[in-house]
This record gives structure tokens, sequence and C-alpha cells, in this order.
């Protein structure tokens, strides 16, 4: 093997939060788990339990009470303060192994580990096994000269047990045999649309992809279709990106457990949905510049009156400020609610995101001193929550009482982020 070849390996959370809730609760081993979507609506993720059960993604969750009860599945509300969590120390446990890491997703991280000692595949298994024992979560790592072919190794690692979890292309004798299993939708950057065209013309797995001619290729697919293409042949195009992206919009809505009419309960939603909105940029150092509130009612209640809209509203100067995300927000819903309707579901999106430090600084800004000040109380809120739970600390306008939460029946613990809530020792 060349020395200067680059090696890739996928690191992939197995079926990532139905294991976070087998990590604290043995009994769940060997059982089905199925986890909710916000309001317990629908299914969002699955053991491989259930999932041999015929449980399929997106379930309606009331549609599936009877089997979920017959067959013994444990059914759980997303506990995203756990997932989180458990992704962030799965996430700085496989670093300690390289410092090449590209966090890809909340369970997926690229590697890279052509420049550490020992062989790669050995690698591969000491980190895993190290995760397992520190986090309880189990982990697949396939292993490629690119990172798309780590992908597919990765798909190897986790279809066929005889690996223990871990599976390496390079130098595999037998690339050609794992290529044509794939189907060719499942290729890493080609989905159902390309995958659609491409099976018209009798493309319809990875190896017969792999040998098509480039120019034909980027003709058809653009750029980033060949870049696949070469990626499958073994030559780079993707490198590892180890930068964190400004994200383009933040969202925070919900559907309610029951219908809304009163503006003035709807206000304190949206000030809530602000508010968290405003806790996400801040943890990720940015401000936003816009600001919409969107409202709709029930539109599968045909025998009731339907409305939706949404209004938008520019911060004169951006912001993570919770008051000035709140007043933007109440502004905005002043704009479109309307009387009369029942509604179900609202949110708040910010956008025209920036990084905070080391932005052009506007004509009207407050001066440094204040924005310090503004910025200290924010941090202040943002600690005590984090350490006594959402919404210990809030701006008024959200309301006095925590009255409008998700509706999560089937909630688990936060056993790694709430002193009120650690797992207890047996006796």
């Amino acid at each position: 093997m060349s020395s200067t070849l680059t090696i890739f390996a996928l690191m992939d959370c197995n079926n990532f939060y139905a294991s976070c809730e087998r990590a604290f609760n043995p009994g769940l081993r060997k059982r089905p788990i199925v986890v909710l979507s916000n309001n317990d609506g629908c299914v969002i993720a699955r053991s491989h339990e259930a999932k041999a059960l015929g449980i399929p993604m997106g379930a309606p969750a009331f549609k599936f009470q009877p089997l979920f009860k017959e067959r013994g599945v444990a059914v759980f509300s997303s506990n995203f303060a756990l997932y989180g969590d458990m992704s962030r120390r799965v996430m700085d446990t496989a670093a300690r192994f390289t410092p090449d890491m590209e966090i890809y997703s909340i369970d997926e991280a690229f590697l890279r580990l052509d420049r550490m000692h020992g062989r790669p595949l050995d690698l591969a298994r000491k980190i895993r096994s190290t995760i397992l024992q520190w986090t309880g979560i189990p982990v697949s790592i396939g292993i490629g000269p690119t990172k798309t072919l780590a992908k597919v190794a990765n798909r190897e690692a986790k279809k066929n047990p005889e690996h223990g979890g871990t599976f390496s292309l390079v130098d595999y004798p037998d690339q050609d045999r794992i290529l044509a299993g794939i189907e060719i939708e499942d290729i890493w950057g080609i989905g159902r649309q390309y995958g659609k065209k491409l099976r018209d013309f009798g493309i319809g797995n990875a190896l017969q992809f792999s040998r098509l001619d480039k120019d034909w290729v980027r003709k058809r697919m653009t750029v980033n279709g060949m870049h696949t293409l070469l990626e499958l042949q073994g030559v780079l195009c993707i490198p590892l990106d180890q930068t964190v992206a400004t994200p383009k919009s933040i969202v925070c809505s919900r559907t309610f457990a029951k219908a809304v009419t009163d503006k003035d309960k709807l206000a304190e939603l949206i000030s809530g949905y602000a508010a968290r909105t405003g806790e996400r940029l801040r943890g990720q150092g940015c401000v936003a510049g816009q600001l919409q509130v969107f409202v709709l009612t029930d539109r599968f209640r045909l025998d009731k009156p339907q409305y939706s809209n949404a209004a938008t509203v520019s911060l004169a100067i951006p912001s993570s400020h919770t008051p000035d995300l709140i007043r933007a927000a109440r502004t905005a819903l002043e704009q479109i609610f309307k009387p009369g309707f029942e509604y179900r579901k609202a949110g708040v999106m910010v956008f025209g995101i920036e990084k905070e430090q080391g932005r052009r600084l506007r004509l009207f800004e407050p001066p440094t001193q204040e924005r310090a000040r503004y910025k200290a109380v924010m941090e202040a809120m943002d600690r005590i929550n984090a350490r006594w739970g959402a919404m210990t600390m809030r701006v008024a306008a959200e309301g006095a009482e925590k009255r409008w939460v998700m509706r999560q029946a089937h909630l688990s613990p936060r056993y790694t982020t709430d002193w009120k809530e650690l797992p207890r020792a047996g006796h």
C-alpha cells in the first residue's frame, strides 16, 4: 500500500436514538424500540428489532398502537437533550484517536486514518470498542481511500455481522462484488431522482455506475455526479471538511396538542419559539438578520375554517438577543393573526445568519459596553437553563407557566444533562 494513500473512515452510530435509550436501560437490549417525533406524532427512529416487525419510518403512532402492545415495542418520545449529549460524547471519544475529523451529522463522522500509526482496520476496531465501552453506543466503521468508498464500506460493515462492525475496502480483493450489491439510489450523492434517470439507462448498481465515462456522467449529473463516479473509482475528490458551517436558517415550530384560538396565548407560544431560536443562535456564535413567523390551522379538519400565513421582519441590527427576537416575532404575528380560527401549528424561523465574531458593525449599533452587557445577560440565562432545565429562566413574554410544551407521554430521563434525572445505581 502506498504511503501517500489517503484513508478515510466513516463512523456511524447504529440505530442511534434507540441505542441512546438502551445505553441507560439494559432491559431494552433485545426489545424492539421506536422513537416518536414532536408531540408523539410519528415514528422517526427504530431499532433493528422494530424494523424486522415491519414498522415503517414516518408511521403514525396511533395507527400502530395495537402492534406496539402486541409485540412489546418500547415507545419513547424524542429526547433530544439526551441524544445531543450522547452524540457529543461519541464524537469526543473518536477525536481522541485522530485530530482529522469531520462531524457529518448527529450520529456520523468522517475520520482520516492514514496519518495515524498502525493498521487502519486495527485502529477502527480500537475506536469502535472504546466508544462502546465509554458511552454504551455501538458504532459501525467503514474504511476506504475516498469518503464515498468509506460510505460503501460502512454499509457492508453494518449489513454483515461477521465483520464485527468494521470493514475496509483498502486493498480488498473483491471490491466489485461489494459495489454490485449496492442499489444505485443508495450511493452517497445519487439519491432517488438521479437513480431513476440512471435506471432508465440500464444502470442499477454502484458497480455499473463506477464503469461509466466521466464526461457522460458530468453532462447528465453535473460536476458533483462526476465526483461521485471518480470517488467510487478510488480518486479523491471530496476532502475532509473540518470547518463548522454557518447554518442558513434555524426553525423552531410545534404542532399543538390542542388548538389555540386566543391571540395572547399564541403570542406566548411564538415568544417561546423565538427564545429557543435565540438559544441556538448563541450556541453557534451566530446572529440573525431576518425572522419569520408562520401559523396554520389543521389541514386535516376540513370541517373547520382553514387559514395559513407567514410574515417576515428584518432586524435593524442582526441579533441573537432574546428580547430583540421576541419583539420581532410579536410584530410579525400582529401582521398575520386573524381571530375566529383554530390554530394548530406555529413556528419561528430566523435566517440571514452570520457569525457574530468578526462581522461588520452597522452604523447605529449600541455601544460596545452595552452590547457586552446584553451578551452577558443572555449567557447567564443559557447557563442556568443548561444546568437546571429548559425554561427555568425565561423572558416574561413567554408566559409565567410552562403550559405550552410538547406532548411527550413516553419521555425518558435526561440521564446526562439534568442532575435531578441522573440514573440511580441498584442497591
